[in-house]
């Protein structure tokens, strides 16, 4: 048997916590992977099912590989299509799929990237997986009172998505503080996430999607944050989204910079859903880490940034341009190409330090490369 379950049958035991000392390391990684697609679904109140956890227990000690996890509940659920068993459906399928899109490298950082991942999160799912909304919606929130954020027009769905990406996508973290640089990730988030663009699954989607763009830009992602927190997440997201004057409530960032601080910089603040509601009788911990510690923290976020001297020339050259090949051996002086390749663009590559303007198309004939987030934090010691 796999993971059972506690005697509330509502929990399960960290996929982590149990496989953080496997001998592979692989074996870890997929563990965390799950503990994600599980915890994730709580942002809609659903719950995966006990023969899930057997199955998935299955690929991460790698007796079968993803597909034939998903074959499995595909093949569960068409023989339990009513009663109890089937209540679990849509969970399973998604977190299943939830763990194929994390276990990808590729990644496309385009509006039509983030509408791929909802098809593939949801295209065992919903009909309209895939499928831009074209009616508008509202959703009566717990911690609003039962009021609704303001979720964008139907009209206007593929224009706001084209708009934020491409903002984000121009945007250069460089010469940005840990403040700054959360803050900007976190309204980048809060945005695509009140555009809304779907019927259902847009929490989701959005999660993923921060995921594999956190990767993309170089931060070592502590993803134990969505599975531990989902549902918080979620209620931070509605309160950054909300502003309802007559109350007196404005739109309140401050959960949600809560949440990126424990996800990038591992702090510890506390994230409990309760202190989202725009009536609080608690306040949350005004701070939850001590400046020591929060200092301890910083250092070594920073120390993990830290270059070898090649990489460290080339982050100083490009600094906050866009640049092709031609024009950082230009910048550097170099006139071997192979020689470029190998001991400065590659390892900043690899490095998490910069990435391609184009990265679904390498050989794009207008390709340039930037400083990543983890990139524009070495820049800075650099400049110290």
């Amino acid at each position: 048997m796999g993971l059972r379950e506690r005697s509330n049958g509502m929990n399960y035991d960290s996929y982590y916590e149990r496989y953080l000392y496997a001998e592979e390391a692989d074996v870890t990684e997929r563990a965390l992977t799950w503990d994600v697609a599980v915890g994730l679904q709580a942002v809609d109140g659903l719950q995966v099912s006990g023969y899930l956890r057997d199955v998935a227990e299955k690929h991460i000690q790698g007796q079968i590989g993803i597909r034939e996890v998903q074959a499995s509940i595909e093949q569960y659920y068409a023989e339990h299509k009513e009663g109890s068993a089937a209540a679990a459906n849509e969970a399973d399928k998604v977190a299943a799929n939830i763990t194929e899109i994390l276990n990808e490298p590729a990644f496309l950082f385009t509006p039509g990237g983030f509408v791929a991942v909802h098809r593939k999160l949801f295209h065992n799912v919903f009909k309209f997986a895939g499928k831009i909304r074209d009616y508008n919606i509202s959703k009566k929130e717990w911690v609003l009172d039962g009021d609704s954020v303001s979720y964008g027009y139907a009209s206007e769905l593929r224009a706001a998505l084209d708009y934020d990406i491409d903002q984000e996508k121009q945007f250069s973290y460089t010469g940005l503080n840990n403040d700054q640089m959360i803050g900007r990730i976190a309204r980048f988030i809060s945005g695509l996430w009140q555009i809304h663009p779907f019927p259902e699954g847009n929490t989701r989607t959005t999660a993923v999607f921060c995921i594999k763009y956190l990767r993309y830009q170089g931060f070592k992602v502590d993803n134990r944050m969505f599975a531990r927190h989902a549902k918080y997440f979620r209620d931070a997201l509605v309160r950054a989204n909300y502003t309802n004057r007559a109350k007196g409530v404005k739109a309140d960032y401050s959960f949600l910079y809560k949440f990126f601080r424990n996800l990038l910089l591992g702090e510890s603040h506390t994230l409990k859903s309760r202190f989202t509601h725009i009536h609080a009788t608690v306040e949350a911990p005004a701070e939850d880490v001590p400046a020591e510690t929060r200092q301890e923290r910083v250092q070594e976020e920073r120390a993990l940034v830290i270059v070898d001297p090649y990489v460290g020339e080339l982050l100083k050259a490009i600094g906050g341009a866009q640049m092709n090949v031609r024009e950082m051996m230009e910048s550097l002086g170099l006139k071997g190409r192979d020689n470029f390749l190998k001991k400065y663009l590659n390892p900043a590559l690899a490095a998490g330090c910069m990435r391609m303007l184009y990265p679904d198309n390498p050989r794009h004939p207008r390709q340039k490369y930037q400083l990543t987030a983890r990139g524009s934090l070495a820049w800075q010691d650099l400049h110290r």
